[in-house]
């Protein structure tokens, strides 16, 4: 069986380039016959220009907009889809991020609250009542959730969870010393930074997450390396997914192999790395496929790969959640 539990949206900041890969989405996902009309008239120009028009006034939390995710996935043999939004998205939890990330006028943390200014814009509620609604006629749908991780912050973070009902919730490091490591713009902060240290400082913070209680998933477990940051041996970060893969089987957490820094990120390799998932596999560690795709034409890229991944390492079963509970499915 394929599944993505793993698909957002949207996701800013919205510039120029976002437009544009928002309407390359729509082009490409059209379920009409546009093509017949050539790429290159007045009119396929302006049937475009509508689309997106339509989108920017409906928000992504429509149900055309979600269908483009749902029709594209069944296409490419997805049975069984997760879709989720980043916490720091909304306007009822940027109180959280505000307490917990660097937001002080140094150079990092101008960039970082300009960033916050420009991410954190829709509604909780929205998003969650939308989803609730939409499953009704979508069996295949399951609601979830991607929350940041922070030392300290574990009730702070219970406490907004805890106001709905998910299916499940994702867990995410994507802050080391409250620096978000994963965002271009601030990636040079990687320069002079020692490798074995700061991965010492990561598997904490992710061990921290598995041991909270508060998470069900953990995503993308060593996108540390997003921009190619990792010891020149991998070999040396044995100890720490090791470590990682036995905090998971006892605290009773499950990851995923996301494709998304695979095809969207320098890095160029799916979460977990190969070595780090043969760690996985060999400490028997449950698994899901996520693209973590950002736009309905990403969905489900490179899962093929990764289902085929998991199964030559002996995997005979993926995860998926419904309705509040974790199944295990046939992978094949």
């Amino acid at each position: 069986m394929k599944v993505d539990m793993h698909f957002h949206l949207e996701e800013g900041p919205y510039s120029l380039r976002w437009l544009s890969r928002t309407l390359q989405a729509l082009s490409v996902t059209d379920p009409k016959p546009n093509g017949s009309l050539g790429h290159h008239t007045l009119q396929f120009t302006e049937e475009m220009t509508e689309l997106l028009a339509n989108r920017m006034q409906q928000g992504c939390f429509n149900e055309q907009w979600l269908d483009r995710y749902l029709t594209t996935g069944r296409e490419r043999g997805i049975e069984a889809f997760g879709v989720v939004d980043h916490l720091y998205r909304f306007r009822e939890c940027r109180a959280y991020y505000e307490k917990h990330m660097l937001l002080d006028d140094s150079p990092v943390g101008q960039l970082q609250r300009t960033w916050l200014d420009q991410v954190c814009v829709a509604s909780l509620e929205d998003f969650v009542g939308f989803v609730k609604e939409a499953k009704k006629t979508r069996p295949e749908l399951s609601l979830g959730i991607e929350a940041d991780f922070f030392p300290g912050g574990e009730e702070e973070l219970r406490v907004i969870l805890e106001e709905h009902d998910w299916d499940y919730v994702i867990g995410s490091v994507h802050f080391l010393d409250d620096w978000g490591f994963d965002n271009p713009v601030t990636k040079s902060e990687f320069e002079g930074m020692d490798p074995l240290a700061s991965y010492a400082r990561y598997y904490e913070l992710l061990r921290q997450a598995c041991v909270s209680g508060l998470f069900d998933l953990i995503a993308h477990p060593d996108n540390l390396k997003v921009f190619g940051f990792r010891p020149a041996d991998e070999s040396e970060l044995l100890p720490y997914y090791r470590m990682i893969a036995e905090t998971m089987i006892q605290c009773d957490v499950i990851t995923e192999i996301n494709t998304g820094l695979a095809y969207r990120f320098p890095i160029a390799e799916s979460c977990p790395s190969p070595l780090m998932l043969s760690v996985m596999a060999e400490y028997g560690v449950p698994l899901t496929l996520s693209s973590d795709a950002h736009f309905p034409d990403d969905i489900g890229t490179m899962l093929d790969e990764a289902k085929a991944t998991a199964a030559g390492l002996g995997y005979k079963e993926l995860t998926v959640f419904k309705d509040g509970k974790r199944v295990q499915v046939p992978i094949e």
